[in-house]
């Protein structure tokens, strides 16, 4: 969490690690399972009035977090006390799992569902044994998953800048949210955009949706624009040549690239138009190789 005017990072320093993060999701659950979450966690199951007992609701919006990541037999015990970070979790065996949020969330009850949502990700991923060497990685494993299963557009919503104050919950900036949630709505045909009640969550969402659209754009796939072809077919003519001089040499050239979907590469060969299925994610892409 960053407020009182801390400055916030932006752009994209983690792209790396969340497209390592979506290959993980895809190889760890398969394409099936990915398909099972097709609708995000809606605005109405978050909610909080400031008339509802605060430890009451915050059971509610956890329960709804639970429903989310289908894990039906977790129990979430939430308490709340002075800290540093936004939240931390106990992760244990189970079923009952300790959630302990900043003080502050009392006063701000709307991003209660932010911090959950990244709170019980942990849990999902504890339980799916499934995480990245090192904390940073981690956390950003945590924050891809949450938000490409459809919990984490809270986080991205709890992003606001207004004059002195300043906040932003989890680890991607607001630009690598969004292009997960983009990532996300193009996979599941799920617009998130009018569920943001901050504006710069909006901002945010629409910078990553076009970092997102990129991906689909880049050679060899069919949809590049007319000067990333013109690169590839330069570095084509070079591989071409090294391919043919090179001792020994009888299997085809090959181009790899990775899926715009889930970022796993592809290796197709290089023969013109054709359709290419990625093994992980079951995307049919079109390509000009």
């Amino acid at each position: 969490m960053t407020t009182g005017g801390s400055a916030i990072a932006h752009g994209f320093p983690h792209l790396d690690t969340v497209r390592a993060a979506l290959t993980a999701l895809f190889r760890r659950l398969s394409h099936d399972t990915v398909s099972t979450f097709p609708t995000s966690v809606l605005p109405v199951d978050v909610a909080f009035d400031d008339d509802e007992d605060l430890h009451l609701g915050a059971q509610r919006v956890a329960r709804a977090m639970v429903r989310q990541l289908h894990l039906p037999d977790a129990r979430i015990v939430i308490t709340f006390r002075e800290m540093e970070h936004a939240a931390t979790v106990e992760l244990t065996a189970g079923p009952e799992y300790f959630v302990e949020l900043n003080d502050r969330f009392r006063r701000h009850r709307k991003d209660i569902g932010a911090a959950l949502a990244h709170e019980v990700t942990h849990v999902w991923l504890h339980r799916l044994d499934l995480s990245f060497p090192g904390t940073r990685d981690n956390e950003i494993l945590t924050d891809t998953a949450a938000t490409y299963l459809g919990a984490g557009w809270l986080l991205l919503d709890a992003y606001r800048e207004h004059g002195p104050f300043s906040q932003k919950l989890g680890y991607l900036t607001p630009e690598e949210f969004g292009y997960v949630l983009a990532k996300r709505a193009a996979f599941f045909g799920e617009d998130p955009s009018p569920w943001f009640t901050s504006p710069q969550a909006y901002d945010a969402y629409t910078a990553g949706r076009a970092r997102a659209e990129q991906d689909a754009r880049r050679p060899p796939l069919a949809g590049a624009g007319w000067a990333a072809r013109l690169r590839y077919a330069k570095d084509r003519r070079a591989a071409g040549t090294a391919h043919r001089t090179a001792p020994g040499t009888g299997t085809p050239l090959r181009v790899s690239f990775p899926c715009p979907v889930c970022c796993q590469r592809i290796r197709v060969p290089v023969r013109g138009r054709l359709q290419a299925r990625c093994g992980l994610c079951k995307t049919l892409l079109d390509c000009d190789t």
